[in-house]
């Protein structure tokens, strides 16, 4: 199960560093991904705001040590304060976001009279609109009250607050100094919460783009995510193959799950790579049975000998299989080609799926072969006669089709690749 895990937790084309994934996660214990995401820009929002006070101490610490102590001490404050958030997530939801912006409000009217509104540091309570990445758009109603609350506290400082400040109300250089730091902060701030933002936003979309172009054919993977609203076609020559176990059912009888599971899932890996490799298209699995489609793009002809290629691919493979429970198992396989409706179905673990004459009549060629052949039908080496050699079987009674003429696929033509056990 290692690719599907990596296809499920895979990230965008600009990965995170490990440190700032770590950093990011702190204290988060939810198991909920929403509330996981919520929490992790909660405690970005909080690295932020503790490097800009970083930047405000030194900078002001080398400005004037002694005279701005007080301002130091809020610098401090605000670091060990807002490096603590993430250890609040253990208490609920939203606890460390609401702390986080009681606390920045509060301290932003503190700093702005303390020094000021000519320091220009209430820019800060402009950055509000980042508030709605702690909370989601599902919490609007939270998100609004922090918002007008910021409003407010904003409001209230352009009103109310000394233009000169309480701190050195007569250094003008100062209130310069902090009114250029103040708004090239604000800028770098804003830009860190846009880009951690555009980053999450990426990798939730490459997430998905990689489940559906997993499970999906590629053609039909980018019309879904090009907005396709349903998915029907009617394919005139599809190329369908199924492969079943031979006594899988008796050969497992006495096994335990762990051994069943990694026999099949080695196997079905096995022949999922060869998909890929031979420009077939996994359909599903059914039990221990492997169903494949060649032609979904409408490459008809090319679509037979795909997964002519394939199935003599899958005989070699199994042969070369671990035994299950002592037992070495066998393929039977069946392919024909024929019309056949093919779409999208299912609102909740959707699948693609295809329908018709080509996918009934492999299946009973499949059905009705012999264990180690691949069974073809009479239209299947009708047009393929140029690139397989065929063992003809003979007329063939098969359930809900009648008499049938059937051949066995024995090899290609051009690479002199043969069944196992069956000379060219």
């Amino acid at each position: 199960m290692t690719r599907l895990r990596e296809l499920v937790g895979r990230t965008s084309g600009l990965p995170l560093p490990q440190w700032l994934e770590r950093l990011a996660s702190a204290g988060i214990v939810t198991t909920d991904p929403e509330v996981a995401r919520r929490q992790r820009f909660t405690n970005i929002a909080a690295y932020v705001i503790a490097a800009n006070a970083a930047s405000h101490l030194v900078i002001n610490a080398v400005y004037d040590f002694h005279g701005l102590l007080v301002v130091h001490l809020y610098n401090a404050l605000v670091m060990a304060a807002t490096l603590c958030v993430p250890r609040l997530h253990r208490f609920g939801d939203h606890v460390a976001a609401v702390a986080f912006l009681l606390f920045t409000i509060c301290g932003n009217l503190f700093i702005v009279w303390a020094l000021g509104l000519d320091s220009d540091l209430h820019i800060y309570f402009t950055l509000a609109g980042g508030m709605l990445f702690l909370f989601g758009v599902q919490n609007w109603r939270l998100f609004a009250v922090f918002f007008a609350l910021t409003a407010a506290a904003l409001l209230f400082a352009l009103h109310y607050a000394p233009t000169d400040g309480l701190v050195a109300p007569e250094d003008v250089a100062l209130r310069d100094l902090l009114s250029t730091h103040a708004l090239i902060n604000a800028l770098v701030v804003n830009a860190a919460i846009i880009f951690y933002a555009l980053t999450a936003l990426r990798r939730a979309e490459v997430a998905s783009e990689t489940l559906i172009a997993s499970v999906m054919p590629p053609a039909i993977a980018e019309r879904l995510k090009a907005g396709a609203d349903r998915i029907a076609d009617r394919i005139e020559n599809l190329s369908v193959l199924f492969a079943d176990l031979v006594d899988f059912t008796a050969a497992v009888h006495a096994l335990p799950p762990e051994a069943v599971v990694d026999y099949l899932d080695r196997l079905v890996r096995t022949f999922d790579a060869l998909c890929e490799q031979h420009g077939v298209d996994k359909i599903k699995t059914i039990g221990d049975c492997y169903m494949a489609a060649a032609g979904l793009d409408g490459s008809g002809a090319a679509g037979t000998v795909a997964i002519g290629r394939f199935a003599l691919a899958m005989l070699v493979e199994i042969e070369h299989h671990p035994a299950l429970g002592g037992r070495k198992l066998a393929l039977r396989i069946g392919i024909h080609c024929g019309p056949a409706t093919a779409g999208v179905i299912g609102d909740t673990r959707f699948s693609y799926d295809v329908w018709g004459d080509a996918v009934n009549v492999a299946a009973r060629m499949e059905s009705h072969g012999v264990p180690g052949r691949i069974q073809v039908s009479d239209a299947f080496r009708a047009l393929t006669g140029h690139a397989f050699v065929f063992e003809e079987r003979g007329t063939t009674d098969i359930k809900g089709i009648g008499a049938a003429r059937t051949f066995f696929l024995v090899g290609c033509r051009s690479d002199a690749i043969v069944a196992p056990g069956r000379p060219k």
